[in-house]
């Protein structure tokens, strides 16, 4: 199948899924989440017994696409649900997947990007990476990602990050539980393969139960969660501050909120 947004590489037992849109730091389009369940489906149906997921270019996801922000203001409530919904979709496709997946993470995980690179069974990052999820600075709600953030993390953590919307580096990622290796971006890919390697020493059989084992106790609950949060995602798409937000992003101005909260 040939792919738009994504290069997929398949050797062996193991696949490469590279986010390639290097000239837009491989910002998320309906179009790449589209690409990109489609290549999980097809490789799941292979032999392949380990994904790694990558970014072509210095950036690994730097989020949702602006031209894809911008049509947001001007969509109705059941086309926000539907945005919602995809993009919930696909975080859930990526934590339950059947196949231990890797993000090699060579560059900077933004909102979004941050969240595939997360979900992920193991992640590795270059030094120079930062990861956060920044939805608040634009008026905008990390309302999907907070679903599974606070069960990987924990609340406390996660509140640090959701709320202040700050980014933290590759060091503090690690201490917080987001990834788990630092590599110097030299040999990033070499020691992908490496943990690829064990991985696919192992059982087939054994990785597919654990890991259906590790997220189905958790699936029914967090599905309830994820659909309140669809919900959530959609809903603040119509209020003054993500269109002020929205705006001052694009406009690279300081943001004026409005002190209504309550009332939204």
């Amino acid at each position: 199948m040939g792919y738009e947004t994504l290069l997929v590489e398949e050797s062996g037992h193991l696949a490469t899924i590279t986010l390639n849109r290097p000239e837009k730091r491989n910002a998320i389009t309906t179009q790449m989440i589209g690409e990109l369940q489609s290549a999980l489906d097809a490789i799941e149906k292979t032999q392949t017994r380990v994904v790694v997921l990558t970014g072509a270019g210095k950036a690994f996801c730097s989020g949702m696409d602006l031209e894809f922000l911008r049509n947001m203001s001007s969509q109705s409530p059941g086309e926000n649900q539907e945005d919602s919904r995809r993009m919930a979709k696909m975080f859930r496709r990526i934590w339950a997947y059947s196949k231990p997946l890797i993000a090699a993470v060579n560059g900077h995980a933004l909102a979004g990007g941050c969240g595939i690179a997360t979900l992920c069974d193991f992640t590795l990052a270059v030094p120079e990476a930062k990861l956060g999820y920044t939805e608040v600075r634009i008026g905008f709600l990390p309302a999907i990602v907070s679903v599974f953030l606070t069960r990987q993390i924990g609340e406390k953590r996660s509140r640090d990050l959701l709320l202040t919307g700050r980014l933290v580096d590759a060091s503090e990622a690690k201490e917080l539980g987001l990834i788990n290796e630092i590599v110097p971006p030299e040999l990033l890919m070499d020691r992908t393969r490496e943990l690829a390697e064990i991985l696919i020493a192992a059982s087939p059989s054994s990785v597919t139960r654990a890991k259906r084992l590790l997220t189905s106790a958790a699936a029914a609950s967090l599905d309830a969660d994820l659909e309140r949060a669809v919900l959530e995602n959609a809903r603040i798409r119509c209020t003054p501050d993500f269109k002020e937000g929205l705006a001052s992003f694009l406009e690279k101005r300081k943001p004026v909120w409005r002190d209504d909260a309550e009332k939204r």
